[in-house]
């Protein structure tokens, strides 16, 4: 297992995944700031954990609800 951990290209990988968690926390933290959202704010919360960089974005995109 160390073996293929060894082979992983972790230069390209460790940026996506701190640019996947820094958007994780900035929805995370909008999402308890506002106010309204398209959608009941606990579903939000599981779409952006669990769907990771895909339910980040989806939040931004659809669940915030515009003035």
């Amino acid at each position: 297992m160390m073996e293929e951990l060894a082979k992983v290209p972790w230069a390209v990988i460790a940026p996506l995944i701190v640019v996947q968690l820094i958007l994780m926390i900035v929805a995370l933290i909008d999402l308890r700031k506002i106010y309204a959202t398209n959608g009941p704010k606990i579903l939000w919360v599981f779409i952006i954990i669990f769907a990771n960089l895909i339910g980040s974005i989806a939040y931004f995109i659809v669940g915030r609800r515009q003035s």
